[in-house]
């Protein structure tokens, strides 16, 4: 008979919301061999196994919810709509499941943005484009002086939105990234993560400005590969090259 995924808990020794929780979890999930499309049990049965709060279980699945792993159906349960396997290495698994999500997440955004840089670049006002180059150049400004860049990451790249004609493309990305919970001290929220991309903005920027739509889309790729070879890096525990 195959064995309850509950067997495959045990009380955890302090009460905490820590990351002792989750990675208990993802150890549950990967020995007792739950599947993408399984039930997981319920909360209150994941709490009294661990000997934790059912708040406590509540906020790891809420984690996991907000990185795509795990989807709960009114009524019926929460299931596993995600690979989880744990981390054998130096990297910790709440670490490497937050990459996995990002990658997943990297994968959508290469459809968005290809299709909005292909109408930024088409139907951009001369102003917009100008615009773009400008706000690039602050962007490259922040980065190489090692401060603080989102600000200004995110103004450059809403230009772009903006330019594309449909509003839309904006918030859809907005969201999508919001979407994604990462943990407090995430490598992948530092101002040092995905800096190779930096230079891929001054072409993404001149593609625009010049109405190369073939250049454009290249760049954009080209970024987007940067950041995913960032995330790869750090989930299977290399220094970057």
């Amino acid at each position: 008979m195959k064995r309850q995924a509950l067997d495959f808990l045990e009380p955890l020794e302090q009460r905490s919301r820590n990351v002792e929780v989750l990675d208990a979890l993802a150890t549950m999930v990967e020995r007792s061999g739950l599947r993408i499309g399984d039930r997981l049990p319920p909360e209150v049965s994941l709490a009294a196994t661990l000997g934790v709060g059912r708040s406590t279980i509540r906020e790891a699945l809420n984690r996991w919810e907000g990185l795509g792993i795990i989807r709960r159906r009114r009524g019926d349960g929460t299931y596993l709509v995600a690979r989880v396997q744990t981390s054998r290495g130096l990297v910790p698994t709440m670490i490497r499941l937050e990459g996995e999500a990002l990658l997943r997440l990297l994968e959508i955004r290469r459809t968005l943005e290809n299709d909005v840089v292909r109408k930024a670049t088409v139907r951009a006002t001369p102003a917009e484009r100008e615009e773009i180059s400008r706000l690039c150049d602050l962007l490259l400004v922040e980065v190489d002086a090692g401060r603080a860049w989102r600000k200004a990451d995110h103004a450059f790249h809403q230009a772009i939105y903006d330019a594309s004609g449909n509003p839309m493309y904006g918030q859809i990305l907005e969201n999508l990234d919001h979407a994604l919970e990462r943990g407090a001290g995430s490598p992948f929220e530092t101002d040092g993560f995905g800096l190779d991309s930096f230079p891929i903005h001054r072409d993404l920027a001149d593609a625009i400005a010049a109405e190369d739509v073939a250049g454009a889309v290249e760049s954009v790729n080209l970024l987007i590969d940067s950041v995913e070879g960032a995330v790869r890096v750090i989930i299977a525990g290399k220094k970057a090259e």
